[in-house]
Protein backbone atom coordinates (compact mmCIF):
# COMPACT_ATOMS: atom_id res chain seq x y z
CA UNK A 1 0.00 0.00 0.00
CA UNK A 2 2.91 2.35 0.72
CA UNK A 3 4.23 1.98 -2.84
CA UNK A 4 0.75 2.62 -4.23
CA UNK A 5 0.44 5.82 -2.19
CA UNK A 6 3.84 6.93 -3.49
CA UNK A 7 2.67 6.18 -7.01
CA UNK A 8 -0.52 8.22 -6.51
CA UNK A 9 1.45 11.15 -5.10
CA UNK A 10 3.91 11.03 -8.00
CA UNK A 11 1.22 10.87 -10.69
CA UNK A 12 -0.59 13.88 -9.16
CA UNK A 13 2.73 15.76 -8.98
CA UNK A 14 3.34 14.89 -12.63
CA UNK A 15 -0.12 16.22 -13.54
CA UNK A 16 0.67 19.52 -11.82
CA UNK A 17 4.03 19.87 -13.57
CA UNK A 18 2.55 19.06 -16.97
CA UNK A 19 -0.22 21.61 -16.37
CA UNK A 20 2.51 24.18 -15.65
CA UNK A 21 4.32 23.10 -18.82
CA UNK A 22 1.19 23.65 -20.91
CA UNK A 23 0.74 27.08 -19.34
CA UNK A 24 4.30 28.17 -20.19
CA UNK A 25 4.07 26.71 -23.70
CA UNK A 26 0.92 28.77 -24.27
CA UNK A 27 2.59 31.88 -22.86
CA UNK A 28 5.60 31.39 -25.18
CA UNK A 29 3.45 32.49 -28.11
CA UNK A 30 3.48 31.60 -31.80
CA UNK A 31 6.52 29.35 -32.28
CA UNK A 32 6.90 26.11 -34.25
CA UNK A 33 5.78 23.09 -32.23
CA UNK A 34 9.01 21.21 -32.94
CA UNK A 35 10.99 24.13 -31.47
CA UNK A 36 8.86 23.99 -28.33
CA UNK A 37 9.36 20.20 -28.20
CA UNK A 38 13.16 20.61 -28.28
CA UNK A 39 13.19 22.96 -25.29
CA UNK A 40 10.74 20.66 -23.49
CA UNK A 41 13.31 17.85 -23.57
CA UNK A 42 16.56 19.83 -23.48
CA UNK A 43 16.11 21.00 -19.88
CA UNK A 44 15.00 17.52 -18.78
CA UNK A 45 18.12 15.99 -20.38
CA UNK A 46 20.41 18.39 -18.47
CA UNK A 47 18.60 17.79 -15.15
CA UNK A 48 18.77 14.01 -15.60
CA UNK A 49 22.45 14.18 -16.58
CA UNK A 50 23.27 16.13 -13.40
CA UNK A 51 21.46 13.54 -11.26
CA UNK A 52 23.30 10.72 -13.00
CA UNK A 53 26.70 12.39 -12.52
CA UNK A 54 26.03 13.03 -8.83
CA UNK A 55 24.68 9.57 -8.04
CA UNK A 56 27.18 7.55 -10.10
CA UNK A 57 24.70 4.74 -10.80
CA UNK A 58 25.84 1.34 -12.03
CA UNK A 59 24.02 0.87 -15.30
CA UNK A 60 23.84 -2.82 -16.07
CA UNK A 61 21.44 -3.61 -18.86
CA UNK A 62 21.01 -6.56 -21.16
CA UNK A 63 19.84 -6.58 -24.75
CA UNK A 64 16.13 -6.67 -24.00
CA UNK A 65 16.43 -3.69 -21.60
CA UNK A 66 18.21 -1.60 -24.22
CA UNK A 67 15.60 -2.55 -26.80
CA UNK A 68 12.76 -1.54 -24.47
CA UNK A 69 14.55 1.70 -23.57
CA UNK A 70 15.03 2.67 -27.22
CA UNK A 71 11.38 1.92 -27.96
CA UNK A 72 10.34 3.95 -24.90
CA UNK A 73 12.37 6.94 -26.13
CA UNK A 74 11.07 6.62 -29.69
CA UNK A 75 7.43 6.26 -28.65
CA UNK A 76 7.74 9.09 -26.14
CA UNK A 77 9.10 11.36 -28.86
CA UNK A 78 6.29 10.37 -31.21
CA UNK A 79 3.79 11.06 -28.42
CA UNK A 80 5.14 14.58 -27.84
CA UNK A 81 5.28 15.46 -31.53
CA UNK A 82 1.80 14.06 -32.14
CA UNK A 83 0.36 16.07 -29.27
CA UNK A 84 2.10 19.29 -30.32
CA UNK A 85 1.00 18.81 -33.93
CA UNK A 86 -2.60 18.42 -32.77
CA UNK A 87 -2.31 21.47 -30.50
CA UNK A 88 -1.04 23.55 -33.45
CA UNK A 89 -3.82 22.49 -35.83
CA UNK A 90 -6.88 21.79 -33.65
CA UNK A 91 -8.94 23.55 -31.03
CA UNK A 92 -6.90 23.22 -27.83
CA UNK A 93 -9.68 21.37 -26.00
CA UNK A 94 -10.00 18.81 -28.81
CA UNK A 95 -6.23 18.23 -28.85
CA UNK A 96 -6.18 17.81 -25.07
CA UNK A 97 -8.99 15.29 -25.23
CA UNK A 98 -7.11 13.16 -27.75
CA UNK A 99 -4.00 13.27 -25.59
CA UNK A 100 -6.05 12.12 -22.57
CA UNK A 101 -6.51 8.77 -24.33
CA UNK A 102 -2.96 7.81 -23.25
CA UNK A 103 -4.01 6.33 -19.85
CA UNK A 104 -6.46 4.02 -21.62
CA UNK A 105 -3.75 2.83 -23.95
CA UNK A 106 -1.41 2.40 -20.94
CA UNK A 107 -3.94 0.09 -19.27
CA UNK A 108 -4.48 -1.79 -22.54
CA UNK A 109 -0.78 -2.30 -23.19
CA UNK A 110 -0.15 -3.21 -19.52
CA UNK A 111 -2.78 -5.94 -19.82
CA UNK A 112 -1.21 -7.46 -22.93
CA UNK A 113 2.51 -6.85 -22.26
CA UNK A 114 2.79 -7.07 -18.47
CA UNK A 115 -0.17 -9.40 -17.87
CA UNK A 116 -1.53 -7.00 -15.22
CA UNK A 117 -5.14 -7.80 -14.37
CA UNK A 118 -7.72 -5.02 -14.72
CA UNK A 119 -10.87 -5.39 -12.61
CA UNK A 120 -14.27 -4.20 -13.78
CA UNK A 121 -14.35 -1.64 -10.97
CA UNK A 122 -11.01 -0.16 -11.99
CA UNK A 123 -12.03 -0.03 -15.64
CA UNK A 124 -15.32 1.59 -14.65
CA UNK A 125 -13.56 4.21 -12.53
CA UNK A 126 -11.30 5.20 -15.40
CA UNK A 127 -14.26 5.39 -17.79
CA UNK A 128 -16.15 7.51 -15.27
CA UNK A 129 -13.23 9.90 -14.99
CA UNK A 130 -13.04 10.05 -18.76
CA UNK A 131 -16.71 10.99 -18.80
CA UNK A 132 -15.89 13.87 -16.47
CA UNK A 133 -13.18 15.03 -18.83
CA UNK A 134 -15.71 14.95 -21.67
CA UNK A 135 -17.89 17.38 -19.73
CA UNK A 136 -14.96 19.74 -19.24
CA UNK A 137 -13.42 19.43 -22.71
CA UNK A 138 -16.66 19.07 -24.64
CA UNK A 139 -16.57 19.71 -28.39
CA UNK A 140 -16.47 23.35 -29.37
CA UNK A 141 -18.56 22.84 -32.49
CA UNK A 142 -15.59 23.24 -34.82
CA UNK A 143 -15.15 20.24 -37.09
CA UNK A 144 -11.87 18.41 -36.49
CA UNK A 145 -9.58 17.86 -39.45
CA UNK A 146 -8.86 14.19 -39.99
CA UNK A 147 -5.05 14.22 -40.20
CA UNK A 148 -4.38 16.36 -37.07
CA UNK A 149 -7.00 14.35 -35.15
CA UNK A 150 -5.36 11.06 -36.13
CA UNK A 151 -1.94 12.49 -35.22
CA UNK A 152 -3.23 13.51 -31.79
CA UNK A 153 -4.81 10.12 -31.19
CA UNK A 154 -1.68 8.34 -32.40
CA UNK A 155 0.38 10.53 -30.06
CA UNK A 156 -1.82 9.49 -27.14
CA UNK A 157 -1.39 5.82 -28.05
CA UNK A 158 2.38 6.23 -28.33
CA UNK A 159 2.53 7.93 -24.93
CA UNK A 160 0.46 5.14 -23.36
CA UNK A 161 2.80 2.52 -24.82
CA UNK A 162 5.82 4.51 -23.58
CA UNK A 163 4.43 4.62 -20.01
CA UNK A 164 3.94 0.85 -20.12
CA UNK A 165 7.58 0.38 -21.12
CA UNK A 166 8.61 2.64 -18.21
CA UNK A 167 6.81 0.25 -15.89
CA UNK A 168 8.54 -2.72 -17.54
CA UNK A 169 11.99 -1.11 -17.36
CA UNK A 170 11.48 -0.29 -13.68
CA UNK A 171 10.66 -3.93 -13.00
CA UNK A 172 13.93 -4.86 -14.69
CA UNK A 173 15.85 -2.54 -12.37
CA UNK A 174 16.55 0.34 -14.79
CA UNK A 175 16.77 3.54 -12.75
CA UNK A 176 14.34 6.38 -13.36
CA UNK A 177 16.92 9.19 -13.93
CA UNK A 178 18.60 7.13 -16.65
CA UNK A 179 15.24 6.47 -18.35
CA UNK A 180 14.47 10.21 -18.30
CA UNK A 181 17.95 11.14 -19.55
CA UNK A 182 17.95 8.64 -22.40
CA UNK A 183 14.46 9.65 -23.51
CA UNK A 184 15.19 13.39 -23.31
CA UNK A 185 18.56 13.11 -25.07
CA UNK A 186 17.04 10.89 -27.76
CA UNK A 187 14.24 13.40 -28.37
CA UNK A 188 16.68 16.31 -28.56
CA UNK A 189 18.88 14.43 -31.04
CA UNK A 190 15.86 13.67 -33.24
CA UNK A 191 14.45 17.21 -33.24
CA UNK A 192 17.78 19.12 -33.40
CA UNK A 193 18.24 18.89 -37.21
CA UNK A 194 14.74 20.30 -37.77
CA UNK A 195 15.44 23.06 -35.25
CA UNK A 196 18.69 24.05 -36.99
CA UNK A 197 17.13 24.39 -40.44
CA UNK A 198 13.81 25.89 -39.31
CA UNK A 199 14.73 27.97 -36.28
CA UNK A 200 12.39 30.87 -35.48
CA UNK A 201 13.96 33.85 -33.66
CA UNK A 202 12.62 34.32 -30.15
CA UNK A 203 12.39 37.24 -27.75
CA UNK A 204 14.01 36.97 -24.32
CA UNK A 205 10.54 36.56 -22.79
CA UNK A 206 9.68 33.68 -25.11
CA UNK A 207 13.00 32.00 -24.28
CA UNK A 208 12.30 32.32 -20.54
CA UNK A 209 8.84 30.82 -20.94
CA UNK A 210 10.23 27.90 -22.96
CA UNK A 211 12.94 27.28 -20.35
CA UNK A 212 10.27 27.30 -17.64
CA UNK A 213 8.24 24.89 -19.77
CA UNK A 214 11.28 22.65 -19.97
CA UNK A 215 11.83 22.77 -16.20
CA UNK A 216 8.16 21.92 -15.62
CA UNK A 217 8.34 19.09 -18.15
CA UNK A 218 11.42 17.72 -16.38
CA UNK A 219 9.54 17.71 -13.08
CA UNK A 220 6.62 15.96 -14.74
CA UNK A 221 8.85 13.42 -16.47
CA UNK A 222 10.69 12.48 -13.27
CA UNK A 223 7.41 12.26 -11.37
CA UNK A 224 5.62 10.09 -13.90
CA UNK A 225 8.65 7.80 -14.27
CA UNK A 226 8.68 7.34 -10.49
CA UNK A 227 4.91 6.82 -10.40
CA UNK A 228 4.91 3.90 -12.84
CA UNK A 229 7.82 2.31 -10.98
CA UNK A 230 5.75 2.25 -7.76
CA UNK A 231 2.40 0.98 -9.07
CA UNK A 232 0.76 -0.40 -12.25
CA UNK A 233 -1.09 1.78 -14.73
CA UNK A 234 -4.54 0.48 -13.74
CA UNK A 235 -4.12 1.96 -10.24
CA UNK A 236 -2.71 5.32 -11.33
CA UNK A 237 -4.37 6.29 -14.60
CA UNK A 238 -7.46 7.86 -13.01
CA UNK A 239 -5.30 10.31 -11.06
CA UNK A 240 -3.71 11.58 -14.27
CA UNK A 241 -6.94 13.51 -14.89
CA UNK A 242 -6.10 15.80 -11.99
CA UNK A 243 -4.11 17.72 -14.60
CA UNK A 244 -7.45 19.13 -15.78
CA UNK A 245 -8.09 20.53 -12.27
CA UNK A 246 -4.64 22.11 -12.11
CA UNK A 247 -5.06 23.56 -15.60
CA UNK A 248 -8.40 25.09 -14.60
CA UNK A 249 -6.83 26.67 -11.50
CA UNK A 250 -3.85 28.05 -13.43
CA UNK A 251 -6.16 29.31 -16.17
CA UNK A 252 -8.20 31.23 -13.60
CA UNK A 253 -5.13 32.72 -11.90
CA UNK A 254 -3.24 33.69 -15.08
CA UNK A 255 -5.98 34.31 -17.67
CA UNK A 256 -9.01 34.95 -15.45
CA UNK A 257 -10.87 31.97 -16.93
CA UNK A 258 -13.90 30.85 -14.87
CA UNK A 259 -15.22 27.31 -15.49
CA UNK A 260 -18.95 26.95 -16.19
CA UNK A 261 -21.44 24.56 -14.61
CA UNK A 262 -20.54 21.65 -16.90
CA UNK A 263 -16.87 22.03 -16.02
CA UNK A 264 -17.58 21.99 -12.28
CA UNK A 265 -19.69 18.88 -12.76
CA UNK A 266 -16.77 17.27 -14.56
CA UNK A 267 -14.45 18.17 -11.68
CA UNK A 268 -16.80 16.49 -9.20
CA UNK A 269 -16.98 13.33 -11.33
CA UNK A 270 -13.20 13.13 -11.65
CA UNK A 271 -12.62 13.66 -7.92
CA UNK A 272 -15.34 11.12 -7.11
CA UNK A 273 -13.74 8.52 -9.36
CA UNK A 274 -10.33 9.21 -7.82
CA UNK A 275 -11.68 8.79 -4.27
CA UNK A 276 -13.52 5.60 -5.26
CA UNK A 277 -10.34 4.18 -6.81
CA UNK A 278 -8.34 5.05 -3.70
CA UNK A 279 -10.85 3.37 -1.36
CA UNK A 280 -11.06 0.33 -3.63
CA UNK A 281 -7.26 -0.04 -3.75
CA UNK A 282 -6.94 0.43 0.01
CA UNK A 283 -9.70 -2.11 0.72
CA UNK A 284 -8.19 -4.81 -1.46
CA UNK A 285 -4.70 -4.14 -0.12
CA UNK A 286 -5.99 -4.66 3.42
CA UNK A 287 -7.65 -7.93 2.37
CA UNK A 288 -4.42 -9.14 0.76
CA UNK A 289 -2.40 -8.20 3.82
CA UNK A 290 -4.73 -10.07 6.18
CA UNK A 291 -4.72 -13.32 4.16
Amino acid sequence: MRDKLKGIFCIIAAAFFFALMALFVRLSGDLPSIQKSFFRNFVAAIAAAILLIRSHPKIQMDGKSWTALIFRAFLGTVGILGNFYAVDHLVLADASMLNKMSPFFAILFSFFLLKERVSLFQAGAVLTAFGGVLLILRPSGTSMELVPALMGLFGGAAAGFAYTLVRLLSKWGVQGPFIVFFFSAFSCAVTLPFLIFNFTPMSSQQLIFLLLAGISAAGGQFSITAAYSFAPARELSVYDYSQVLFSALLGFIVFGQIPDLFSWLGYCIICGAAVAMFLYTKHHSNISAST
